[in-house]
């Protein structure tokens, strides 16, 4: 088995492979990348065994065969080349060979059948979605996901399909984002509970792609293919909570406002907040917006003016600031609206402008408990 790669390409694909790979795993296996070799065509896999990911490269050879290759030290080494072809060779010593202008480098390997084999889907239902639509989904939900091991299903991204359009919703019982779009749509009703992992990796590679995703899933697996790429992944197994429930239909008190200095000023505000409960003060009274915050602990407080747009009843909520921080980073409106009801219920945070046609995104906030 031998092959011939040009450096750089090699490493930029491997280096998005090894996203995959954990830092320390229960199967030794799961260290190495799989190396499939047929023809002209090498396919490199990596797995955690929950989320498994392909690339298919073309490189230049005519034989078969398949090896195990230690991911940490063929990154290493390739990070250190200038651009240039490598041959690589499999010799009978179970070393595969690296011969560069410069040098010749040998790695033990194991035997590509060691490696665990990538699941196939059954009948799969199938969905097409462009990439920065997707990409796009994911950045603007996957922030509000859970890490909470004892509630795995609001650790993930929960995905669901329909002839009427997508929608993306991630929550972590504190605040809850709701992306959708009515210009992509799928053929049949079906939804899935997406874990944090794989969606991140795709995160990152989508951005810098124009193709359509073809996205494959039955009730346990979801595979998505785009360019040279396979990501494979296991779905979070359960019942995603009633999320529209918990969205207020009624929020008669509307806010609006500039979003970055809205933003500023929470930030700067929530500097003086106690460190425990990160609470800031909203004042709302006619076309002033009052943020305060104090730390009775060490006597820090601050509190800052805005004007603003507002119709409804005066009144004052109070909110953890890293979660409106979090989501006021993510918009990307230069106005947003902030709705609300009552001091107890959550508040609605929406983009004024800035969306494409048929994309909306929803955030939801809780509200904590003022202390009079």
């Amino acid at each position: 088995m031998k092959f011939i790669v040009s450096s750089s390409y090699l490493l930029k694909q491997l280096q998005v492979l090894g996203n995959v790979i954990n830092s320390s795993n229960t199967l030794p296996i799961l260290d190495n990348f799989l190396f499939d070799l047929d023809q002209n065509v090498l396919t490199v896999s990596a797995s955690d065994l929950e989320t498994t990911m392909s690339a298919a490269l073309t490189i230049d050879s005519t034989s078969k065969g398949s090896v195990a290759v230690p991911a940490k030290l063929l990154l290493e080494i390739l990070k250190t080349f200038p651009e240039q072809p490598l041959t690589f060779t499999v010799e009978e010593n179970s070393t595969i060979e690296i011969s560069s202008n410069s040098g010749k480098y040998a790695l033990a390997y194991a035997p590509g059948n060691e490696f665990p084999k990538s699941v196939n889907l059954d009948d799969p239902s199938v969905t097409l979605v462009p990439a920065d639509v997707l990409a796009t989904a994911i950045s603007k939900t996957i922030f509000a996901a859970g890490n909470d091991d004892l509630r795995p299903v609001m650790s993930g991204v929960f995905f669901q399909f329909s002839p009427q359009g997508l929608t993306f919703v991630a929550t972590d019982a504190h605040k809850l984002v709701k992306y959708a779009r009515t210009d992509v749509v799928a053929s049949q009703v079906a939804d899935f509970i997406m874990p944090k992992k794989p969606l991140t990796i795709l995160k990152n590679i989508l951005t810098s792609s124009d193709a359509e995703v073809k996205i494959e899933y039955n009730d346990s697996n979801a595979t998505f293919s785009f360019d040279n790429y396979i990501l494979m992944c296991r779905l979070i197994d359960g019942k995603y909570p009633n999320y529209e429930a918990v969205i207020p239909k009624e929020n008669p008190n509307k806010l609006m406002i500039d979003r970055s200095q809205f933003l500023s000023s929470v930030r700067r505000v929530a500097i003086f907040s106690n460190k425990t409960t990160h609470q800031i003060r909203l004042k709302i009274a006619g076309a002033e917006l009052n943020v305060s915050a104090e730390d009775i602990d060490y006597s820090n407080k601050a509190e800052e003016r805005l004007t603003c747009d507002y119709q409804g009843d005066d009144m004052q909520i109070g909110y953890n600031s890293r979660f409106l921080t979090e989501m006021l980073t993510n918009l990307q409106s230069d106005m947003i609206m902030l709705e609300m009801s009552l001091p107890n219920r959550a508040g609605i945070l929406t983009p004024v402008d800035g969306l494409e046609e048929g994309e909306t995104v929803t955030m939801l906030v809780m509200p904590v408990m003022l202390n009079s």
